[in-house]
């Protein structure tokens, strides 16, 4: 049977309310972003604990008293709250989120399902430690940290910090039997500098895809995927993600998202068409690759068509505006 894969463009939000002179203008908002997709992950769980803000003054801690989300299943610019109207002063800070790590399969913490051999697990980061001095202190603790200063000003202030686990969601290996969400897949984006990315996929497309990836790969399941690349890319220097070198005239996706099945609104069973969509893209102009193979793309090592990926179409001019939506169809 053909697996449908679905695409994501998740968000996490905390809203704070900055306190500066008093004046009404100094209200601001702050916003969390997650995004991502490993293609073959059904639940991605993580159990937040704590959101610490910190400047040259000291730390702000918000409790956020170990709120389980699933990562699939906000998608797009959809907001799942974090924080909210927190009162905090105006300024430069930095930012770390703490996370419950589990080592084993608990459902009631940080976990991964999947449909294939890598199996069910828990979720850990590897990265621990405090924030300005104030942290989340009990074991288990692991720490999502933001290199990136960001300002809290009069007016609204909103931000995304993004995940991205086609990059940094690396599945049980070696000796270890649970799934490592690096620190490093985490990017903290202002929300007036972002748009999206929308469009559909035609049926016909994707049937095209996967019988192009039989012919040249020799694949026997799939997993649709939209790959963003920088403006101009073209189909054969997109690349996969890996943690290895890019070589010659390789140029690495800066963030993918899942192909979702549209239902009819009578019958949830029946498929009427597919869609995907980036939610939180930096104005500017982009590549979009699109792939059938996704399933095959893993973080950690370079994949062509000798291991089942094969990126099968492209299209190129595609500008993003900030707090717009740019539409292409494939």
């Amino acid at each position: 049977m053909k697996q449908i894969k679905t695409i994501l463009a998740i968000t996490l939000a905390g809203l704070l309310s900055a306190c500066g002179s008093g004046g009404a203008d100094d209200k601001a908002t702050f916003s969390l972003g997650v995004s991502d997709n490993p293609f073959d992950a059904q639940i991605v769980q993580i159990a937040f604990k704590q959101v610490v803000l910190k400047n040259s003054d000291g730390a702000i801690s918000f409790d956020v008293g170990q709120k389980k989300v699933d990562l699939l299943t906000v998608q797009g610019q959809e907001v799942e709250t974090l924080v909210s109207g927190q009162d905090i002063p105006l300024g430069e800070y930095q930012m770390c989120i703490y996370m419950e790590n589990s080592e084993v399969l608990d459902t009631t913490s940080s976990y991964v399902h999947t449909e294939t051999s890598a199996g069910d697990a828990g979720l850990v980061t590897n990265s621990n430690g405090s924030c300005g001095g104030v942290g989340a202190d009990e074991e288990n603790t692991g720490r999502l940290f933001f290199n990136k200063t960001f300002t809290i000003a009069a007016g609204d202030n909103q931000f995304v910090a993004e995940f991205d686990l086609g990059k940094g969601l690396q599945a049980p290996h070696g000796n270890k039997e649970y799934w490592t969400l690096k620190p490093t897949a985490v990017q903290l984006i202002n929300r007036a500098d972002v748009g999206a990315i929308a469009g559909g996929i035609s049926d016909q497309f994707a049937i095209d895809c996967e019988t192009d990836a039989v012919d040249v790969a020799g694949v026997d399941n799939f997993g649709h995927a939209i790959y963003l690349y920088p403006a101009l890319t073209e189909l054969g220097n997109m690349a996969d993600f890996r943690d290895t070198a890019y070589i010659d005239l390789e140029v690495a996706p800066i963030a993918s998202a899942r192909v979702n099945p549209i239902y009819d609104a009578t019958d949830p069973e029946l498929i009427v068409g597919h869609q995907y969509e980036f939610g939180f893209v930096v104005a500017g102009d982009y590549s979009l690759g699109y792939s059938c193979t996704a399933q095959n793309d893993s973080a950690d090592l370079a994949e062509g068509v000798d291991q089942g990926f094969v990126m099968y179409n492209a299209q190129q001019g595609v500008t993003v505006t900030a707090e717009a939506t740019t539409q292409r169809d494939f």
